[in-house]
Parts: C-alpha cells; sequence; structure tokens
C-alpha cells in the first residue's frame, strides 16, 4: 500500500552560502563562522527563534550564483572548532525549494521556501531494492580500501533511500557539480541511481589507475632485479678470472665492456663526461631495448675520432714548394700561399703559439676557375706538400643539410655528417679536406647546406663545431679547408666572406704543353699499355693538340686527345700497320685524330674571316669555362621593307640588351664628329646579332664591341681580325673598367688574337697576366670609344658615302 505524500510546509528562513560545498539531508557540518555572511545568517537564525534551536537556509554558492534548491539546517551549537576559531555546528534536515526574498532580522539575506517532501511506495519495490544493494555493495568496497571500516556499518544500517543517496554527500572523490545534482533531484530512486552511477564511474577510475600503478611498480623492480643480476653476474665472472688467474677479457666482454673502452680512450674531458653518460644509459637498458644498439653506435663512434691525434706539419718550406711545382705546372698563387701559410706555422710553432684562445691556426681557401685547371687534384698536393692526412667530400648535388651537420639520434639509421666522417676516415684532427664543388650545393625543404657550412667554414667557430649527431664539441681549427667551385656567383655571399678566395684563371699554351708533356703523356702511356719511350709527342705536336684540336681553360680536353693518340698508335702496332718506337710530329696528327677542330681566325683565307665585311667585331667574354672569343654581327634594314628601330638576337639578358640601346644612342649622337653617316638611321631598322644563340650571354662588357660593329657598319670599314676588345660604354663614350682580364686576354691569345682593347683602369689587372702571353699581344688600355675605333677599324675601301 503507497504510503500518503505530506504536504509542502512554507517557511521564512535566514540564508547560509556556502562557497564551492555542498551539504546534503542527513549530514551534520562545521561552519566557521569568521565568514560575515555565515555569522549574519546564525545570527538572524538566533534572533528569530523565540523557541527551539534556530534554523537556517543552507544554499551552495558556486561561481557566486545560488542553487534553486537548499537545505533546512538547525544550529546545534555554537562555540569554538579545533583551531580557536569561532564555529558553529549546523544539522541538515531536509530540502527546501527556494522561493522570493523577503525581509528579516539582522543582517542576513531573507527568502520564503517550501520544504520538499519524499513519497515512496511501501513496500518497496524489487529493482529499488537491487539498487539499495548494489549501491551498499559499492560503498562498502569503496570504505574497505581506505580502511574505514567503523562507517561501513553505519552505511549498513541506512534504511532510507533518499537518506542513503544523501550519505553520498560525504564522499570526498565527488565534485561540487555532482553534489549540486545530487541536492536537486527530488526523487529518492533517481537520486540513488544518480549516486550509484557517480560511485561505479569512480571505482572504475580507481581500478585503472591502481592497475597502471602496479604495471609501472612490476615494470621498476624488473629494471631493478635485471641490474642486480647483472651486476651480481659481472661480480662471480670476476672472481671466476681472478681464481683461474686469467686476466684478460675475451673478446665478447671487451667488446661490452664500454665503459672500460672510455676510461682507457684518449678523449676531452667534455667528451669523457658525454660518453660516460652514455654508458650509464646503456648499463640501465635492457638487452632488447632499442636505444641499446643506438647508445653503442654512438660509443664506437666517438671511440673510432681521432680526438687527439695529429699529424707533424712538414715544416721544410722550400721542399713543400718543390713539391707543388713538381705535381703542378703553374697556379703560383695557390702555391704562394700555401708556401706562406707553412712558413707562418713554423715560426707560430718555434715561438710556442701554436693554440691561442683555442684556436689553432687553420686555413679556408675557396679555389675559383674553369673545369679542368686542376683544383681537385691540387688539394692532394697540397697535403703532400704539409705531410697532412687528405679526405675529399664531394659536395655536388648534396640537398639536405643533415649531410653537413649529421641527423638526429631520434631517428632510424641516423649517422653523423659528412665533415665529421671526413675527419674519422683522415684519423687525425688535422687533416686537408677538399670541399668539392661547393657551388653545386642545392637548398630544397630539407634545408639549406650551404648554411650549414657557414660555422665549418668560420675560423672563429669552427673550434667548436658541433655536429647533430654527436652532440659534443669537435675541433676543426685545425683543418686545411679547401672548397673548389667553377662559378664564383653561385657561392653563397656569407658563405664567401668566410673564405679566401684564390683565382684560377686557366693555363697558358706554354703551360698546357709543359703539362702535357711532364705529367699528362707519362699517365696516359701507361694507361695505354706503352712503354714511356715508345710512343714521343714533340713538343710542336703537342703545342698543335692544345690550340687547334681543343680550346679551354683547362687541360681535360687536352687529356683526352693524348689518350685518343695513343690508343690509336697501339692499335695500329696490334695490327702490324705502325712500328715502334714512334714519334708523333705535327703533320702525322690530322692522319691519327682527324683534321682540327679549332683554327684560329688569323690563320684562316683573309675572305673567309668573319671581320671580312663591315659590321663585324670580335669582343672578349668570360664564361663557366673561362675565357673565350665573341662576335658581334650588326645590319642595317632596306628603309623600304625594314621597320625602324633596334632588333637584338642571341639570347641576351637584359644588361647587354642595354648595352646594345647605350651604343646606338652614343653613334646617333656624335656620328657627326666621327664623321659617320647616321642621318639613315632614323628610318632604318638596325639588327645587332650574337652567334651562338643557343648560349646566354649577358655583362656590360661587350658595350665597346657593338659600337665598333656598329661604327662599322656604317662607314664601310672592316675591323681588323687581329684585334679584339672588351670594355664597358657609357653615353658620353667613356669606355669603363670590366672584370675578368686575365681569362679574357688567355682567349684572345688562344684564338690567335694579336692586338687587344681593355679600358684603361684595367690596367692594374694586367699584373695577373703571365709575361709570355703579354710578350705575345699588343695591348692598348683606352678610356674613350674613338680611340677604340682609330685602332679596330681598318682604312676604308670605298668611299663613305657609297658605304652607307
Amino acid at each position: 500500500m503507497a504510503s500518503e505524500s505530506k504536504p509542502s510546509v512554507l517557511l521564512t528562513l535566514p540564508v547560509l552560502p556556502l562557497d564551492d560545498e555542498v551539504v546534503l539531508p542527513g549530514m551534520v557540518v562545521p561552519l566557521d563562522l569568521s565568514d560575515n555572511d555565515v555569522r549574519a545568517a546564525v545570527e538572524a537564525a538566533q534572533a528569530a527563534a523565540r523557541s527551539g534551536k534556530p534554523r537556517v537556509l543552507l544554499v551552495p554558492r558556486v561561481d557566486g550564483t545560488y542553487a534553486a534548491t537548499g537545505v533546512l539546517g538547525t544550529v546545534e551549537q555554537v562555540g569554538r572548532l579545533s583551531d580557536g576559531d569561532p564555529g558553529a555546528l549546523i544539522r541538515a534536515l531536509g530540502r527546501v525549494r527556494i522561493g522570493a526574498g523577503t525581509t528579516g532580522p539582522g543582517a542576513a539575506l531573507w527568502v520564503e521556501g517550501s520544504t520538499v517532501e519524499e513519497t515512496l511506495p511501501d513496500p518497496l519495490p524489487g529493482q529499488v531494492n537491487d539498487l539499495v544493494k548494489e549501491y551498499k555493495a559499492l560503498a562498502t568496497s569503496w570504505l574497505k580500501k581506505r580502511g574505514a571500516w567503523q562507517v561501513v556499518d553505519r552505511v549498513q544500517q541506512i534504511d532510507g533511500v533518499g537518506a542513503l543517496a544523501d550519505n553520498a554527500g560525504y564522499s570526498p572523490f565527488l565534485t561540487v557539480e555532482q553534489k549540486v545534482a545530487l541536492l536537486e533531484t527530488a526523487d529518492p530512486v533517481a537520486r540513488l541511481k544518480l549516486a550509484t552511477a557517480q560511485l561505479r564511474e569512480h571505482l572504475a577510475e580507481q581500478d585503472v589507475a591502481e592497475t597502471i600503478a602496479k604495471d609501472v611498480q612490476e615494470g621498476v623492480d624488473k629494471q631493478q632485479r635485471e641490474f642486480l643480476l647483472r651486476r651480481q653476474l659481472e661480480a662471480v665472472r670476476k672472481e671466476l678470472r681472478d681464481l683461474n688467474g686469467d686476466s684478460t677479457k675475451d673478446a665478447a666482454d671487451e667488446s661490452d665492456d664500454y665503459r672500460a673502452r672510455v676510461e682507457a680512450a684518449d678523449l676531452p674531458e667534455k667528451v669523457r663526461e658525454a660518453a660516460l653518460k652514455e654508458v650509464e644509459k646503456l648499463e640501465r637498458s635492457s638487452d632488447q631495448s632499442p636505444e641499446g644498439s643506438w647508445i653503442r653506435t654512438w660509443l664506437d663512434t666517438v671511440l673510432e675520432l681521432p680526438w687527439n691525434e695529429r699529424t707533424e706539419d712538414r715544416y721544410d718550406i722550400r721542399g713543400a714548394r718543390a713539391v707543388l711545382d713538381a705535381e703542378h705546372a703553374g697556379l703560383d698563387d695557390v702555391k704562394e700561399r700555401i708556401t706562406e701559410y707553412l712558413a707562418v706555422r713554423k715560426r707560430r710553432s718555434e715561438r710556442g703559439l701554436g693554440v691561442v684562445g683555442g684556436r689553432r691556426g687553420g686555413a679556408v681557401l675557396a679555389l675559383v676557375g674553369p673545369p679542368g685547371v686542376g683544383k681537385t687534384s691540387l688539394g692532394e698536393s697540397v697535403a703532400h706538400a704539409m705531410g697532412r692526412e687528405f679526405v675529399r667530400v664531394a659536395l655536388g648535388g648534396v640537398r639536405d643539410e643533415a649531410e653537413i651537420r649529421g641527423h638526429r639520434r631520434t631517428y632510424v639509421g641516423a649517422l653523423p655528417g659528412r665533415i665529421v666522417r671526413a675527419i674519422k676516415e683522415a684519423g687525425s684532427m688535422n687533416p686537408v679536406v677538399l670541399l668539392d664543388e661547393i657551388d653545386k650545393v642545392g637548398s630544397d625543404f630539407r634545408g639549406d647546406p650551404a648554411a650549414a657550412l657557414l660555422e665549418v667554414l668560420d675560423p672563429a667557430q669552427n673550434h667548436t663545431f658541433r655536429d647533430h649527431y654527436l652532440e659534443v664539441e669537435l675541433d676543426l681549427s685545425d683543418v686545411v679547408f679547401l672548397a673548389t667551385a667553377n662559378v664564383l656567383e653561385a657561392i653563397p655571399e656569407a658563405l664567401l666572406d668566410r673564405m679566401e678566395l684564390v683565382r684560377l684563371d686557366g693555363y697558358t699554351e706554354d703551360e698546357k704543353v709543359v703539362i702535357a708533356r711532364d705529367h699528362l703523356l707519362p699517365r696516359q702511356l701507361e694507361r695505354a699499355g706503352l712503354e714511356p719511350g715508345e710512343v714521343v709527342l714533340t713538343d710542336a705536336s703537342l703545342r698543335k693538340l692544345a690550340g687547334e684540336y681543343t680550346r679551354e681553360a683547362g687541360v681535360r680536353t687536352l687529356e683526352r686527345a693524348v689518350s685518343r693518340l695513343l690508343r690509336k698508335v697501339a692499335a695500329q702496332h696490334e695490327l702490324g700497320d705502325r712500328e715502334l718506337p714512334f714519334t708523333v710530329a705535327p703533320d702525322n696528327l690530322r692522319e691519327l685524330i682527324g683534321r682540327p677542330h679549332h683554327v684560329p681566325e688569323s690563320a684562316q683565307d683573309p675572305a673567309e674571316r668573319r671581320t671580312a665585311v663591315p659590321g663585324v667585331a670580335t669582343g672578349l667574354a668570360v664564361t663557366g669555362a673561362g675565357g673565350d672569343v665573341l662576335f658581334v654581327e650588326a645590319s642595317l634594314a632596306d628603309p623600304e621593307t625594314g621597320a625602324a628601330g633596334l632588333t637584338l638576337t642571341g639570347q641576351l639578358g637584359d644588361v647587354m640588351k642595354e648595352s646594345a640601346q647605350i651604343a646606338l644612342s652614343f653613334l646617333r649622337s656624335h656620328g657627326a664628329e666621327l664623321e659617320l653617316p647616321v642621318t639613315g638611321l632614323k628610318d632604318r631598322g638596325v639588327h645587332i646579332h650574337f652567334p651562338a644563340g643557343a648560349v646566354p650571354k649577358d655583362g656590360p662588357s661587350a658595350g665597346v664591341t657593338m659600337t665598333t660593329a656598329l661604327a662599322s657598319l656604317l662607314s664601310g670599314r672592316q675591323v681588323r681580325t687581329d684585334v679584339a676588345m672588351t670594355g664597358e660604354v657609357s653615353l658620353t663614350g667613356r669606355v669603363l673598367p670590366i672584370g675578368g682580364v686575365k681569362q679574357k686576354l688567355l682567349a684572345a691569345h688562344r684564338a690567335g688574337i694579336t692586338t687587344v682593347v681593355i679600358p684603361k683602369r684595367n690596367e692594374a689587372d694586367l699584373d695577373d697576366v703571365p709575361a709570355e702571353i703579354l710578350e705575345k699581344l699588343e695591348v692598348h688600355p683606352v678610356t674613350d670609344v674613338r680611340q677604340v675605333l682609330e685602332i679596330a677599324l681598318a682604312p676604308a675601301a670605298v668611299p663613305v658615302g657609297v658605304a652607307a
């Protein structure tokens, strides 16, 4: 039979706010009266109580907001708390639904409210009984884990459904929001379901936490037990060795005992500390851990590096220069720089100045020049002359920054960078490291290797170089770095600023003959299987090979021509068509390797030369392969069919196009004083062409050449075949300085030119040109275009008016 519900009772009570705290019916709580709101509510309740105990309304206040439901409480006692502060003991009786505010005595807030009566069927349904049993079982399990055995009996004695649910207010793991939800749930069964769900969720979380803690503790215990057993095993092995009188270890024990290897190695102090830390990690790690193999690889790399190994420099300065001269012809700038370096090193060593501020006296040289001039082979000769080890690091096509600075050890298969590997390969801390093709280094999303080289090639920083894999400082200040490049502009400016630039501008024809006779021919005789005296090439043959069969700044193509010539003689000997020994004369070259590929312009028939007609001039240029001659052709369009204006062809850059405009403007404005018929330029189109149209060209140094070609076309006077010119021209006719004078004069000599016109302000650059070349060239430094025209233009064969 269902129990009848009691009607609600209206109450007027002072509000006692509870900040971040919730009190449920049935709870007895002490409150601190030092809080103004609490004290005001208790004093107001005492003033209003005529008989019986004072009553207050306990209301949770969360973030300044009051809950909609409170709890009726009676002030059981007012006194002192355990800490001596004034306090009150309040018993919570039942829920009160809060209504409107009202007035009352004291400073407290008074509100009207109605009691919330709970109704339950009698007897309770089976589902409710099961819920009560489940909650009591969960609460008992939680209390037993906390050791609260006395509270277990109290919970088991609670019979009311609502009272059992409100008992959850004592649970410390519930949040304020969860307790407010219990307070505002009026239905006892729903409230008990909510309390059961909250308790069940907490126990599940507690089980997970206990499982994790148990697993962690078991893992720690296992590692400690394994460490202890390993140390005991080492102790047993040591006792057995001592017992047998064997003080040596087998190979496996020796390789595994990294601590002994580190302590026995001659390592710098900071490197030793880092290695010992890694050894401690290795001892703590298990055999199955992948970290152990990474640590072993790192320790092997550190122990294999020659931290304190250095080769003694050969301070025989004359002997070193003799080695360089014997292995390379020419290249005086590089030889002088290495000789200076050795001389300074010798004096510093004699005066005890080997190390200053942690840095030693290394060197960083950049060898820039066209292909085939011996930049790469020069590095090995420098190491030979200095008595040092030599290592070559190829940088062509390297795009990953980790190739220079190494990979982080977090990556699988991590390795140190190429610089560290070069030191390891050399076996000493002061080798000669050749950074080959430094201008071919690329950059992409993986990083910029050229930027990674900044620290390596900076003499002020490389004594503390830090590789990403090693993560310890490596001293590179005693290393001699030689960087090679073909194009100076391709090297980043910041990187170039850290190196000492040495230009290799190519060989003269005499130097090529010496190189071919002393170096190339003996090497190719051996490769062709011929004895030194079986095939002899005269100097005249070698000169013709260098001058007419090749046209290059270096000697690589010349070596291939010599190799082809020797292979041909060897093949003819095997076929029975040639007797050995055989001397190759200049007349034999055509029948052996064919016709010449590069005939000088001066050697051609006068009628077949390019400058045989007016409007063609010979200029000089610098390319990636060294200096070269450059022909400029100019023509005027027919006034009836051609459009007026300037046409430029030959893949020209913007700077060269502007030079053509300047040359044309100069002739239009100064044609009268030069006695040139420029009146027709207004109505006739001018076309300037640079042959070899597939090759891009740019730069200002062809200005005087274009001006001379146009002047030759207008005057009808041919440009002298033996004259080549270079220089930038201005609108006033001034000849401005340019670069690459040495390469251009070498190219003019190779092409058979005898007269060269250069800017007056480049006259100082003639000091870099070999004396034998200057003897064969007539060089005219000029300041004005008029001087160029006087030198370059031949006398007029026909009247000027007819030519125009």
